[in-house]
């Protein structure tokens, strides 16, 4: 019992710890997905911001007219957007009079001249075409794709259109369509602007080593993010220059650089969630506590199945060493079934044991007074006391029958108790079987008569004449002289039905539930004057029922009773 009480707290405990194992872990997994994605869609948000930012500074030249453009992206966003210069001076702030100070560290820097180390392609300064000029390359974009539908035309920050992905000192597009010669040529505002730039480029080649031998001429072309101004085979030191001169330039069309801090709208820093290790470790805890608790409840639980399991095996302990009134409180529940079985069993094992007391005890008593007439009787005819004449043969045949008869009812009654009972039955007529019973029992002292109709069904005629038979005797021995006993058989609701009526004494109420149990007789002192062993109704209940049938009592003290037997149809 301590193993049950063991396993069963062990393997409870085993599933509390997985559930809350597995529950820990995809909480902890949907929990930091959600972060995760919610800390993704907070960084893709502060980098529209910081775009949008750096595109107005890429396309000003101050901050002066940027307040109704910041408060706009802060509004779009819901963010607390705060712009100062180098030196901390504050530009612009979306907070509300009452917002707390600003984070110490600013969110990001906005240089449109240093955007992960580049320029930023919308910072185009002086090269930002003329609406007339875009409009005439335009439309050589339009005569090239006329000319060639598979192209596709992109346009560059400053305005200009051109083929994406074509090299066009490298085509042979323009020898079928000349509309890209006038396409790649460059336009007054690119000259004049590429003029300005030139005195930033050549003061930067003046500083490399070898500078004698690097003039704009000999450097070469340059790349640029919108148009072809150098070779790709400069080398680095001459792109490096170019990129100099061009952010040199820039400086005076782009607005200068101011650093952002970005915060929720009430100007509180958004908290970064993670589960480090103090998260971590209070998970743990919290896992830890919830597992005391379950193990906690599983002891107890398992604490209460077990406890009317002891008590159920110490009562079949008690049981088994022959306490016949041990008892079980299981409560209710499963348990408290079990508990009221073994308590119905005991009371059964009881009654048993109290009814086969009762009847070693009957069967002695039954057995002493006609071997005790037996013996007695043959002990004086051997001493010469008694002669053995016909009358005390008679006597002694008499006696020997009467032990033959209890033998016989024994016998039957313990194949009924084996299911060993045999019964062979064939069609017969029950008015036929009433009238051989009632032909052997007549009595000259009281009225033996039958009301019979004809009704046939399969049955044992030997077996059925014997159950018939004891209450056709039983009903005699019971009735006066001057009374009358009536067997009755007719057909009710597919049933044939007998009935033995008789005039005798009759049977208390308090006593009707005992007739058909073994030994038992309204005459409580054990008179032998209405004969007799006790177990005739007995086996008239078992030879019935083993028909399929069933056998009942009605009576009434001092007037008489009314035996009723039952059988299934044919």
């Amino acid at each position: 019992m301590k193993s049950l009480l063991v396993r069963f707290f062990l393997f409870s405990l085993v599933i509390a710890a997985c559930s809350i194992a597995v529950t820990a872990w995809l909480a902890s997994q949907a929990t930091t997905g959600a972060i995760r994605q919610e800390q993704g869609e907070a960084l893709e948000t502060d980098a529209q911001i910081y775009d949008e930012m750096v595109e107005y500074a890429a396309t000003h030249k101050d901050w002066s007219d940027a307040k109704s453009t910041v408060e706009g992206v802060a509004k779009t966003h819901n963010r607390r957007i705060a712009l100062t210069d180098q030196t901390g001076k504050k530009l612009f702030d979306t907070g509300t009079g009452n917002a707390p100070p600003l984070p110490v560290t600013p969110k990001a820097l906005v240089d449109p001249l240093n955007v992960n180390g580049k320029i930023d392609p919308r910072a185009v300064g002086p090269f930002k075409l003329t609406d007339d000029e875009a409009r005439k390359l335009h439309s050589y974009a339009d005569q090239l794709l006329g000319c060639n539908t598979r192209i596709e035309i992109e346009e560059s920050p400053n305005g200009r259109p051109r083929v994406k992905g074509l090299d066009p000192g490298r085509s042979s597009l323009w020898e079928s369509c000349p509309a890209g010669d006038f396409l790649y040529t460059m336009t007054t505002s690119e000259e004049n602007a590429y003029q300005e730039l030139r005195p930033y480029f050549t003061a930067c080649l003046k500083t490399l080593p070898g500078n004698e031998l690097l003039s704009p001429k000999a450097a070469g072309r340059v790349t640029l993010d919108w148009d072809y101004l150098v070779t790709a085979d400069a080398s680095p030191d001459v792109v490096q220059c170019m990129d100099a001169g061009r952010r040199e330039m820039l400086k005076k069309y782009v607005a200068a650089p101011v650093q952002m801090f970005l915060t929720s709208p009430t100007g509180d820093e958004p908290q970064s969630i993670d589960l480090s290790t103090t998260g971590t470790t209070r998970i743990t805890l919290v896992a830890l506590g919830i597992l005391a608790i379950a193990g906690f409840a599983s002891w107890v639980t398992a604490t209460q199945l077990v406890r009317p399991i002891r008590a159920l095996t110490a009562a079949t302990k008690r049981t088994a060493e022959g306490d016949r009134t041990a008892r079980v409180d299981g409560g209710a529940g499963e348990i408290g079934e079990l508990a009221k079985s073994f308590n119905a069993m005991s009371e059964k094992l009881a009654e048993t044991e109290r009814q086969r007391q009762a009847m070693v005890s009957d069967v002695a008593h039954e057995l002493r007074t006609p071997l005790g007439n037996i013996t007695g009787w043959l002990e004086a005819t051997q001493d010469g006391l008694a002669e053995p004449d016909p009358h005390l043969i008679d006597m002694l045949l008499e006696e020997s029958l009467l032990l033959q008869r209890l033998v016989d009812d024994l016998h039957d009654l313990a194949q009924a108790d084996a299911g060993t009972l045999r019964l062979h039955p064939e069609p017969i007529a029950l008015d036929d079987v009433v009238d051989q019973v009632v032909n052997a029992q007549q009595n000259r002292e009281i009225l033996l008569r039958a009301e019979t109709t004809p009704v046939h069904i399969n049955a044992d005629p030997v077996r059925l004449r014997q159950a018939l038979g004891n209450l056709v005797a039983n009903a005699v021995r019971y009735t006066p002289p001057g009374g009358e006993v009536v067997v009755k058989l007719f057909q009710w609701q597919d049933q044939a039905i007998l009935e033995v009526t008789d005039t005798g004494t009759g049977i208390a109420p308090e006593d009707v539930p005992h007739v058909f149990d073994r030994f038992w007789r309204a005459d409580k002192s054990r008179s032998r004057r209405t004969g007799g062993s006790g177990l005739g109704l007995a086996i008239t209940r078992h030879l019935v029922e083993a028909h399929g049938g069933t056998v009942s009592v009605t009576s009434t003290l001092g007037e008489g009773s009314t035996f009723r037997i039952s059988l299934p149809p044919a």
